[in-house]
């Protein structure tokens, strides 16, 4: 194991890592490829670039950028610099780039040429510090650049390599991720140098068995947790090779690169996986080379993970992880997988169910999933309250419900905020939505609470039925009936063309609560 006494930069080690694969391909993204050599050359020189420019140490650098080989460069290159990069959604408005600029204090922006609209956008409503924007692939963007937007290419080639890396202990602020939540303003996780190495360690190399013989494919982006340790910390730790695909992963999108790619191993999310079974393109066995899938994101439905084992032969591998603890720490693993649950705690991180009281509370109970582990974040940055009660000692309060059965095995129950209680019992909203899932004409479902006549929660659910396909309130409640206890089925049922979702792809549900509380 690494002596984190002695200094660490992770992306030092990731290219110590891979020194004997110079000429091995380790990213393709949709306009080219980038060996192991190429990659470190490049992240150096923009690690000279940043300190020549006057960027300090620990400050922050906002990387707004779709999913291409420039994005890993830039990355890796501020981490060598002992330069923080802030790692942000590309789906999200001007308004809320222009919050992150001002809290994080960043002294630079990278982006793509596809982007610079929305962060000129940014620029213009920030009371920021931003003195550098450099732009990848500037004739990506509809006008020329303005003023203050340099090509990014060109500058990097006019820079040397920095000869050595910061030296960073382990300790030390490596990168930020925003979170993705459901409410309010998105907090700031500030995650070290080591704790990519510890996803990699305890969670890529051992549980997922990952390997340099195999080809990533993420459909869930670089910017979010789980996208950076499938498409990043996991593949350059063990020296295999990624594709990139920075458009938004439709069926369509996802097929091509399963059949031009040949990735052997898919990163995805449960609403992508079920909106792939669905699609009449879906490709056949052969076409494809998938060993093995991964899902996180939200709890993953067993019909979902059947279906797909039965058509593709690789099995789906569910866990939950977070932006806080940076990847999964709860998961099924490839010769244990139990359809319907996330497993067991990975081991090197420990898990605990704990009821309103604060104790543990006993198997066949649901609880607040507490968790452990040597990869979680620093703090939320400048939000003391919320780190207060997240981050509580060495736990973390995770905001997910869970069930442990007798044999040791986690089952999703939902959000903290999103657990129902009708007629005084806990309903699990995720419970009723895989259920409904299993009827032959749904796609989707979510749940939500709706108060009755007599002001008692009762259930409602918003139905997307698959295309082509329809169904009936009575025959969805009477399919919901004959599978759980009386009380948990829906008692209304509105279909709809789609839900709202994040742009991890998880439900919305304030949104429907919302809708719900205006009047119709």
């Amino acid at each position: 194991m690494t002596d984190f006494s002695q200094p660490f930069n992770f992306a030092q080690h990731l290219f110590d890592l891979n020194q004997g694969r110079g000429d091995k391909n380790a990213y393709t993204d949709d306009q080219g490829t980038l060996s192991y050599a190429q990659l470190q050359e490049q992240a150096r020189r923009l690690a000279h670039g940043l300190l020549a420019a006057g960027i300090h140490r620990e400050e922050r650098v906002l990387l707004v950028m779709h999913d291409m080989r420039e994005w890993v460069i830039s990355f890796l290159g501020a981490m060598y610099a002992g330069v923080v990069p802030v790692a942000v959604n590309t789906l999200l408005t001007a308004a809320d780039y222009a919050y992150m600029l001002e809290h994080c204090r960043a002294q630079a922006i990278v982006t793509n040429g596809a982007l610079v609209a929305v962060v000129q956008q940014a620029l213009e409503q920030a009371q920021h510090e931003v003195n550098h924007i450099w732009v990848a692939r500037p004739d990506e963007a509809p006008q020329d650049l303005p003023p203050a937007f340099e090509p990014l290419q060109p500058w990097l080639q006019q820079q040397t390599p920095l000869a050595h890396a910061a030296r960073t202990m382990g300790d030390d602020p490596g990168f930020w991720l925003y979170s993705s939540g459901s409410t309010g303003k998105p907090k700031g996780a500030v995650h070290t140098h080591a704790n990519p190495y510890w996803t990699a360690e305890l969670y890529g190399k051992p549980v997922l068995g990952l390997s340099e013989s195999d080809v990533c494919f993420s459909a869930a982006k670089l910017y979010f947790a789980y996208g950076l340790g499938n498409a990043l910390t996991f593949p350059l730790s063990v020296g295999a090779s990624v594709v990139l695909m920075a458009e938004r992963p439709t069926p369509e999108a996802t097929f091509r690169r399963w059949t031009e790619q040949q990735p052997t191993v898919f990163f995805g999310a449960p609403t992508g996986f079920a909106g792939m079974l669905a699609h009449p393109t879906l490709p056949a066995r052969e076409q494809v080379s998938l060993r093995m899938c991964s899902s996180a994101g939200e709890a993953l439905p067993a019909e979902i993970a059947q279906r797909f084992k039965t058509h593709f032969g690789a099995d789906i591998v569910d866990g939950i992880g977070s932006t806080e603890m940076l990847h999964i720490f709860l998961s099924n693993r490839p010769d244990d997988i139990r359809y319907g649950s996330t497993g067991k705690p990975v081991p090197g991180y420990a898990v605990e169910l704990r009821g309103e009281d604060g104790q543990p509370v006993a198997d066949g109970e649901i609880g607040d999933l507490y968790i452990k582990g040597p990869s979680a974040a620093l703090m939320y940055w400048a939000n003391r309250d919320k780190t207060r009660d997240t981050f509580q000692g060495a736990w973390l309060k995770s905001g997910d419900k869970y069930v442990r059965d007798a044999d040791g095995y986690y089952t999703y129950a939902g959000r903290s905020d999103d657990m129902l209680k009708v007629s005084g019992i806990y309903v699990s909203p995720f419970e009723v939505e895989s259920t409904l899932q299993q009827h032959p004409a749904v796609l989707e479902a979510a749940v939500i609470g709706v108060t009755d006549e007599q002001g008692l929660t009762k259930t409602k659910s918003y139905v997307v039925c698959k295309p082509g396909q329809s169904a009936s309130e009575a025959e969805l409640k009477a399919f919901v009936k004959n599978r759980l206890a009386a009380y948990k089925y829906p008692r209304f049922i509105e279909f709809v063309d789609e839900l709202p979702k994040t742009a991890t792809g998880k439900i919305q549900r304030f949104r429907l609560r919302e809708l719900e509380s205006k009047p119709r």
